[in-house]
């Protein structure tokens, strides 16, 4: 067992609306190692975003309401004041941002952004810092990276938009890169690309790296763990080849049934899980997973801890269903679909 770079314990964030209270996270807890990759999936709105924001202190407002434990090295993030995130972000943790195209400034060339990203924590000249941004570019594989330094946000590709976030993040060389969807509005070959890009640098580095996603398929050629999430909470966690091959809880196996097999005739359409992610303003009873899952019983009106159930050590779910039961409801390991809606 590595040790633990980071630690959240009990994460929870709450927004204050015009409409009331968004329960965005509740009650989120994971480790992350030194050379870890931990992946971090659901739908969109499940939090995973809020969560990882939140770690790098981007969810301060006067209307949000953070409590629990995040620990860097053993020291407190939740209650760090700006000076010290500052510190923290960039050369120990990065974050490689949604949408490559909303993050950089149109109107500065993109070598200029690395570049006052590296002197705003270094004592270092513009030269010295621009021959770095210019080799970062090329380590990311941007071709021509002398000429392509000099050029705006506009003249990038949007593979080529995501590789200049991924050099601006790297460029202080952090601990733990945050990797926040980071082949949203990609292409498939730009995706294994940028996918490629990130493993190698894990592996070379030994970079922690937390990959936000709600794309089952990246996750299963990167992540060492995973973390799905559902309207806020965790609801199954466990390692990769657990998630993929053991699936424990009804969400999990939805997610997996809308997944292309190869190894499959071809079907006539995929699976989808029925209905709609609930609202955060006003959460379902229990489970929250429960209006949409198949299989919902009585019990499923309390709330569930998230525990091993019949699974293998570190393999936890937050389902009440007992463990015969769910090996009896799944039709194959890892690959069924949540074929039809509940009684109302």
């Amino acid at each position: 067992m590595t040790e633990a770079l980071l630690a959240v314990e009990d994460l929870r964030v709450r927004f204050a609306t015009e409409d009331g209270i968004v329960g965005a996270v509740d009650g989120v807890s994971f480790d992350l190692g030194a050379g870890e990759v931990l992946a971090i999936v659901g739908e969109s709105g499940c939090g995973k975003s809020v969560t990882s924001q939140t770690m790098m202190g981007l969810t301060r407002s006067p209307n949000a309401r953070i409590e629990g434990s995040v620990r860097y090295r053993g020291a407190e993030l939740l209650t760090a004041d700006d000076a010290t995130l500052r510190g923290i972000r960039g050369p120990e943790m990065s974050m490689i941002f949604q949408d490559p195209i909303s993050a950089l400034n149109p109107v500065y060339r993109v070598g200029d952004q690395i570049v006052e990203a590296i002197r705003a924590h270094e004592e270092i000249s513009e030269h010295a810092a621009k021959q770095r941004a210019t080799e970062l570019l090329g380590l990311v594989g941007i071709p021509d990276p002398s000429r392509r330094v000099d050029e705006y946000p506009h003249e990038f590709s949007g593979g080529m938009r995501q590789r200049a976030m991924i050099a601006m993040a790297l460029s202080l060389e952090p601990t733990i890169l945050i990797a926040d969807e980071p082949t949203t509005a990609l292409d498939v070959t730009i995706q294994a690309q940028i996918i490629r890009l990130i493993k190698r640098l894990n592996e070379e580095r030994e970079l922690a790296v937390i990959l936000v996603t709600h794309d089952l398929g990246v996750v299963a050629d990167i992540a060492d763990r995973v973390l799905v999430m559902y309207a806020g909470r965790v609801v199954e966690t466990g390692t990769l080849d657990q998630i993929f091959y053991d699936p424990r809880h009804p969400y999990t196996w939805g997610l997996l049934g809308s997944l292309t097999r190869l190894d499959r005739p071809r079907a006539h359409r995929l699976s989808q899980i029925k209905g709609m992610p609930p609202s955060l303003l006003q959460p379902p009873e229990g489970c929250h997973f429960r209006p949409r899952c198949p299989h919902a019983f009585e019990r499923c009106t309390e709330v569930p801890a998230l525990e091993v159930r019949g699974g293998e050590r570190g393999h936890e779910d937050r389902c009440w269903l007992d463990p015969e039961k769910k090996e009896a409801l799944r039709v194959v390991e890892g690959d069924i679909g949540l074929e039809e809606a509940p009684a109302a």
